[in-house]
């Protein structure tokens, strides 16, 4: 998809493609409204700045739209629109020791539970262990401080897709 593609094509294959980037409907719905976009970094403000101003109802709408961490079975089952995104973001995790992923695996249950959604990171260019130390670290913080932690990494991911989405 091109800048001019993003700018023209109907609402729906639009709101399709950037949900693709970001599982927020309210954040693609708000993102379409905006257009046209002049150049492609105004698409990467505009993001930037509608995702901020939603509500954690929101944020935590799009974290649900991921697969969790290591959790490459699930990924290929219920993610299929973004699969391949989400598959070589989490490389790092296709590499690593058993041990590891029970370790991810008990980290992401725990975190689960004391936050009340999946333990969000941009997981791209990170190895499993280090995934695992982010995680282990992020459980000791309070829920307020972690939303905007989580947030923010859900911030990068959306970037990083709509690369994606623009280079198509």
């Amino acid at each position: 998809m091109t800048l001019n593609d993003l700018n023209v094509l109907p609402e729906k294959d639009v709101r399709n493609e950037l949900l693709r980037c970001c599982g927020s409907p309210r954040w693609a719905k708000l993102m379409v409204a905006r257009r046209p976009f002049a150049a492609i970094e105004e698409v990467f403000t505009t993001a930037d700045e509608i995702w901020n101003r939603l509500s954690p109802k929101d944020w935590k709408e799009a974290f649900s739209r991921h697969p969790k961490i290591g959790d490459i079975k699930r990924l290929r089952k219920r993610f299929t629109s973004t699969a391949q995104w989400a598959e070589g973001e989490q490389a790092g995790v296709t590499q690593t020791s058993e041990k590891v992923l029970k370790e991810l695996a008990e980290g992401n249950r725990l975190y689960e539970a004391k936050f009340g959604y999946i333990f969000i990171v941009c997981a791209t260019g990170k190895s499993a262990g280090e995934m695992l130390t982010l995680l282990q670290q992020r459980l000791n913080n309070v829920p307020a401080d972690e939303l905007k932690i989580a947030a923010a990494e859900q911030a990068k991911i959306t970037k990083l897709r709509l690369v994606k989405v623009l280079s198509e």
